[in-house]
């Protein structure tokens, strides 16, 4: 609650008035006041829905959130009191904007373990992988800047790119990832424009949210294209240490040697987003630009929380516990597609990702995921709708879903709820046209009726990899 203004039925008392109440009475008063990129600025739908989902009734598939129950308590205590004994004071203190030195190692040890070899003095520390994503379009882009990017997208990215104004590409994918020859195509097309990218912006390893991986074969076209260009990519990691299949493949950076990829990791994903600690390794000029950014921003990331990292590490229990991360998402993971070719229909598909936190399911393309999200809250159950992870309305028959952050039980239970508004849409559709819905192919077509030329100019998507079903009998973990 929040007090207004002296209430003009009772001269010289208060009274209290809710917040959304006092917020639409003032816009008016301050819409003056305000950026004129407020005007192109966006709310993150997963923000969006996280004061849904922390309700208990909710099953969420909707956030990108790591299973932190399973961190454990005593050793958290452990760790805080080792903390709390041998460095109470510095890390009650500022730091560093770039981060402190023991953190830096650690980073060091964990782009290592992933076979990407790195000084550690070269590391600016930041709050969070998403502060990178800012710093960098910070750093980079002025309003009207070209940024390309993946079709679909990281949803958190969008607001972000947004912000700063930027002209946004999206390049379709396929089950390999981004295609570097539609890359190619538009950067052409670019040129002939008279226009160059600032960067192009990708989340090759697990992507959020198609759960895609770029092939090799593209991850080496890729550097040597921005090599031939000049271009720089911004590599954003959170998942690549979380795999559960397959052979693992090098990170951007390490092919191109940090002259033109800037990349990004985050502890959030392997350790904790509690910590709010990501970091950034680049060409040296573009790092130190972004350190003078970040000093705007928030002078240092905590001290407290690298400190606790710190001596996480030095416990060397750090990646036993990616281990068992692994093994209970993996589970997780099976239990979704298990629970996807139970519940959903013949008419929808989805990816089988090989390692990280996300399945993206493309539905019948006469069924709204926005529209269909409200009827699946009805029924408790939460995701991302599709449209969050483009930029021009599109998207509109997809989802994204997660598996990491709920337990078996919740995912087979909340999959059979959305299911069952998925299968009524259908039925729906089927009695308005009278005839049985085809089987269509999977597609993410512009939505007419959400045009944004402005803020971008977007490719088509095809299809991202056929579903992959499993037997019924298949191991549910």
């Amino acid at each position: 609650m929040t007090i207004d203004d002296r209430d003009p039925r009772a001269p010289g008392e208060h009274r209290m008035v809710t917040p959304s109440r006092s917020r639409a009475r003032d816009l008016e008063r301050y819409a003056g006041l305000f950026a004129a990129r407020t005007q192109v600025m966006r709310s993150s739908a997963m923000r969006d829905l996280m004061a849904l989902t922390e309700r208990e009734d909710i099953i969420s598939l909707a956030g990108g959130l790591p299973d932190t129950s399973s961190f454990p308590a005593e050793s958290f205590a452990a760790i805080m009191g080792d903390v709390a004994v041998d460095s109470c004071a510095r890390s009650l203190q500022y730091g560093p904007t770039e981060g402190l030195t023991v953190l830096k190692s650690c980073i060091a040890e964990v782009m290592a373990e992933e076979g990407t070899h790195i000084d550690a003095e070269d590391v600016l520390v930041t709050t969070g992988g998403q502060q990178v994503i800012d710093l960098v379009c910070k750093t980079l882009i002025d309003p009207g800047d070209v940024i390309v990017a993946e079709a679909p997208t990281y949803p958190g990215a969008v607001p972000t790119f947004c912000s700063y104004e930027a002209d946004v590409v999206q390049i379709e994918g396929d089950e390999d990832g981004m295609r570097i020859d539609e890359l190619e195509r538009a950067l052409d097309r670019l040129r002939e424009e008279g226009r160059s990218p600032k960067f192009i912006y990708t989340v090759p390893t697990f992507q959020n949210p198609s759960g895609t991986t770029m092939s090799l074969a593209r991850r080496q076209r890729l550097v040597q294209v921005i090599r031939e260009r000049e271009l720089l990519v911004l590599e954003d990691n959170p998942y690549g240490l979380l795999r559960y299949e397959g052979d693992a493949l090098p990170t951007l950076y390490s092919l191109d040697g940090g002259e033109f990829v800037i990349y990004l990791g985050t502890f959030s994903k392997i350790l904790s987003p509690g910590v709010r600690l990501g970091w950034s390794v680049g060409p040296p000029p573009v790092l130190d630009k972004m350190n003078v950014g970040k000093q705007a921003a928030d002078l240092c990331s905590s001290s407290l929380t690298q400190l606790f990292v710190a001596a996480y590490f030095a416990s060397g229990r750090w990646q036993d516990y990616v281990q068992s991360l692994k093994e209970i998402y993996r589970r997780r993971r099976d239990v979704m597609l298990d629970a996807l070719a139970e519940s959903f229909g013949p008419e929808c598909h989805w990816t089988h990702p090989q390692g990280g936190l996300f399945i993206w399911a493309t539905l019948p393309d006469y069924i709204d995921t926005t529209d269909l999200l409200a009827r699946a809250l009805d029924q408790r159950v939460a995701f991302v709708p599709g449209r969050a992870a483009f930029l021009d309305g599109r998207g509109a028959s997809c989802m994204r879903l997660n598996f990491s952050g709920v337990g078996e039980t919740d995912i087979r239970e909340g999959i059979r709820r959305i299911g069952e508004v998925v299968r009524e849409q259908i039925e729906l559709y089927e009695r308005l046209t009278g005839s049985r819905a085809a089987d269509p192919v999977p597609s993410c077509e512009p939505t007419p009726a959400e045009p944004d030329a402005q803020l971008a100019d977007v490719l088509h998507l095809p299809p991202l990899a056929p579903v992959r079903r499993r037997r019924p009998d298949a191991r549910e973990g």
